[in-house]
C-alpha cells in the first residue's frame, strides 16, 4: 500500500492550513499595532499633562509601517495662553536679577 502513496499527489490540505496560519500571524502582528498605538497615546497624554493642560481630542497618534522601518507621528495642538506666556516672561526676567546679584557678591563688581 505504500508503494501506491509514491505516485500519489501531495496533499494540498496541510499547505494550505501553513499559508492560513501565516496569513492570520501577520494580520494578528498588524491588529497589534493599533493597540499599540492607543497606549503610546495614553501614555504621551499622561506625561504631557504633568506639565500642562491639554485637551485630549487635539491629540493625533500615527503609526506608519514601511519596508525598512516604522515612523510613529504625535500631532499636539497646545493652546496658547497669552497671561501664562506674560507670567512666565516675568518669572524669567526676576532669574535674571537673582543671577545678576549672585553674580556681583562673588566678583564684588557691579553685574552689566
Amino acid at each position: 500500500m505504500n508503494f501506491l502513496r509514491f505516485f500519489s499527489r501531495p496533499q494540498s490540505a496541510p499547505a494550505a492550513r501553513e499559508r492560513l496560519q501565516v496569513l492570520l500571524a501577520h494580520e494578528r502582528a498588524l491588529a497589534g499595532d493599533s493597540d499599540l498605538v492607543s497606549k503610546l497615546r495614553d501614555e504621551i497624554l499622561r506625561v504631557i499633562a504633568k506639565h500642562m493642560q491639554i485637551n485630549d481630542d487635539k491629540v493625533s497618534v500615527k503609526m506608519e509601517r514601511g519596508a525598512q522601518m516604522s515612523t510613529l507621528a504625535v500631532d499636539i495642538e497646545i493652546p496658547f495662553d497669552p497671561a501664562k506666556k506674560d507670567a512666565d516672561k516675568k518669572d524669567i526676567d526676576k532669574k535674571d536679577v537673582d543671577k545678576k546679584d549672585v553674580d556681583k557678591k562673588d566678583t564684588g563688581k557691579k553685574a552689566a
